[in-house]
Parts: structure tokens; sequence; C-alpha cells
């Protein structure tokens, strides 16, 4: 008989072993936008320093496509428009679970999206550090592990949304 707890050999998003469950689950979404140069733009975030695409949790009362285009507008000053799914993570394997600065640790169900450039400039916002461009095959080495899944299933091209 085995004394394992339901969470050991689980990870959060920046790959450290959770030690106890996640408190909720909750939908998010992340923007994946690419610029002419084939860069995606990355931001900084503030609570964790990890660089990561735009994103976030849904509010009650909008539909995914609208967190991402709100979440994008908050977080770097663009609007977006949607091209594609790029797919949905919700595998706990997948650094689908964020463990905030607080302890509090939230299972995400994250549904990516490419987005296009519509209009606005980059701007940092409160719950980020920076916001520049980063080449897909020069991510930065502080870049969370979900993140750079999440950009080189975008990246690939597939048709087909992703699960994982």
């Amino acid at each position: 008989m085995t004394d394992k707890k339901p969470w050991e050999g689980l990870f959060d998003a920046l790959g450290e072993p959770l030690d106890k469950m996640p408190d909720e689950i909750s939908p998010g979404t992340n923007a994946i936008l690419f610029n002419e140069q084939d860069e995606v733009l990355l931001q900084r975030r503030s609570d964790n320093g990890r660089w990561a695409p735009p994103g976030g949790r849904m509010e009650i009362g909008e539909s995914a496509e609208e967190c991402v285009i709100r979440e994008t507008i908050e977080e770097t000053g663009l609007t977006t428009r949607i091209k594609r799914l790029v797919g949905v993570y919700s595998d706990p394997a997948n650094y689908s679970i964020l463990r905030y600065p607080d302890g509090h640790t939230v299972h995400y169900v994250i549904m990516v999206y490419e987005v296009a450039y519509v209009s606005g400039e980059i701007r940092v916002s409160e719950e980020s550090t920076a916001v520049e461009w980063y080449s897909v095959d020069a991510l930065p080495d502080e870049i969370a592990p979900a993140a750079r899944i999440r950009i080189e299933d975008a990246h690939s091209g597939q048709a087909e949304a992703f699960s994982k």
C-alpha cells in the first residue's frame, strides 16, 4: 500500500512540484500573437517574473474569445482579433496549474488563440514589467514551461486544435 498524496507528481506552471491540491479550477485564455518577423509577443509577469503570452481568467458573462481580446488589451495595449483556436490545455502534466505568490493555487483550463494585430501601441500594465517580441527559436530562458508548449503548438501551423 502506498501513501502517495493525490498531488504528488504534479507540477505548477513554473515546473515546481505541488505541495497540495489546487484550491479551485477556472477557465482562462492565452493570446499568441506573431509579427511579420515571425516573433511572438511575450510579457514578463509581475507576479512571478516569468515570460508568458498575454492571458488570464475568464469573467462571468464573457466568452473565451472576448476574454482573450480583453486580456490582450489590458496586458499589452494592443487590440487584436481572433485568427484561430490553437488548443485547449488542461492536463496538469502540461503545467496548467498556477500557484500565486499568496499560495492560492488554480488548475486552469486554458483556451489558447492565435490572434492578429488590429491597432494600438505596446505598453506595460500592472500585470507585467516588460512586453517584448521574441524569436520562436530564441525564447527567453525565464519563460514559463506552459508558455513554451503553447507557443510551439501555435507555431506548428497545425490546423486542428490541440487538446493537452
